[in-house]
């Protein structure tokens, strides 16, 4: 028979057991932190992963989602705080505010992040071959391409001789992609201005700035950004201000440029990832996803309307051109 003290001990000692054996026999809790400005096709994406993989929501995988609105990325802490409370299984967090919450909440639970940021310097992981840690994942290299972006910008519209650089002082990626633009405009010899936006009434108070200071835009990499493309867009072509955007999905909204990796991928193939490590692999031995194409997207009928010239060069470089 066993005492009663031998049966507290074995109960509080249940609370150590490894979490896949606690896991037999039972559907796997995944944990989704994220943004509900991340757009919906990327959260699609990131299914669309898993069932390829073997994997469906609500058969043999169970999603518990926390969003932080509106760009409060302050919250997400709490929110990592809470699942890992919950015990998931595994947690994917998207983008680096979300990424850097879940690794400051658990050094155990496996996380598995889709960034735009270096996730090596930002400390997700300590190398992109092999990752060491907790966590691994996607990165798309946002920061990377703001360089790029500014002589993109510059080939489209050659007599710009000020740019504005958007950014959410709120988003840790703020600082590393305005120093990539300030050793950008050094080179190429062009005027910055830093300008932010962390709430939508920011917008206008931005472009009225623009207007007065700065004859072209940059949008920094930021889902608060994404979830108002069609007003950041409206408020590009009202202002008659070329703007370079960090997604293909602001051009097709009318925006003027876009250069990136394809984010729907990203999120797919972190998707891959949550999928084996549920199936017994561990992140520290899954390498960084990287992107192996970045994408030139033109919007004819923008460059059109602002009175620019699209170079044969530019034309033949596009992956994308929409009319």
């Amino acid at each position: 028979m066993i005492k009663r003290r031998d049966v507290i001990a074995l109960l509080g000692g249940a609370a150590t057991w490894p979490l896949a054996a606690r896991a037999q026999g039972d559907v796997p809790v995944l944990g989704y932190l994220s943004s509900p400005e991340t757009n919906r096709k990327f959260t699609e994406a990131f299914r669309k992963g898993l069932n390829e993989a073997g994997f469906r929501e609500g058969r043999n995988v169970n999603i518990e989602y926390r969003w932080a609105e509106e760009g409060r990325y302050e919250t997400l802490p709490t929110m990592a705080v809470e699942l890992v409370n919950r015990r998931v299984s595994v947690i994917f967090a998207s983008p680096i505010p979300a990424a850097l919450a879940a690794k400051a909440a658990t050094a155990t639970i496996p996380i598995v992040f889709a960034v735009g940021s270096d996730p090596v310097e930002t400390g997700l992981v300590t190398s992109l071959n092999r990752p060491g840690g907790n966590a691994t994942g996607a990165a798309f290299l946002s920061v990377e391409l703001v360089s790029k972006r500014l002589e993109l910008l510059r080939d489209l519209a050659p007599k710009i001789a000020s740019v504005g650089l958007l950014v959410n002082p709120h988003n840790p990626n703020a600082a590393p992609q305005t120093k990539e633009m300030e050793e950008a405009t050094k080179t190429l010899g062009v005027r910055l201005d830093t300008l932010e936006a962390s709430v939508e009434s920011d917008f206008d108070t931005v472009f009225r700035t623009l207007r007065q200071r700065n004859e072209a835009l940059v949008i920094s990499a930021d889902p608060f950004f994404f979830s108002h493309s069609s007003q950041l867009v409206g408020l590009a072509v009202q202002y008659a201000i070329p703007t370079m955007y960090y997604a293909r999905e602001f051009v097709s909204a009318g925006g003027l440029i876009s250069y990136a990796s394809n984010l729907e991928d990203s999120f797919r193939r972190a998707a891959t990832y949550v999928a084996r490590i549920l199936k017994g692999e561990k992140a520290a031995d899954l390498p960084v996803i990287q992107p192996t194409k970045f994408e030139l997207v033109l919007n004819l009928k923008t460059a059109k309307a602002l009175g620019l010239t699209v170079s044969p060069t530019l034309l033949a470089r596009a992956d994308e051109l929409i009319e």
